[in-house]
């Protein structure tokens, strides 16, 4: 039985939106533009890969 690496797994991320200050979880490798639900504020926006954050972190879950 092979184990994954905890350093290739991705994680959800608890941000703080600048705005209204809701936070909210997103995942680190978001496929869609995530919008805040309170305001409407785009937290995160997707490149292929790690999405670019517009958001400060607050908690990293694995």
């Amino acid at each position: 039985m092979v184990k994954a690496s905890r350093e290739t797994r991705s994680k959800f991320l608890k941000v703080k939106c600048p705005d209204c200050e809701n936070e909210q979880l997103v995942f680190e490798k978001a496929t869609s533009v995530v919008e805040c639900t309170v305001c409407g504020r785009v937290l995160a926006e997707p490149t292929g890969g790690k999405a670019v954050l517009k958001a400060d972190i607050v908690a990293t879950f694995e």
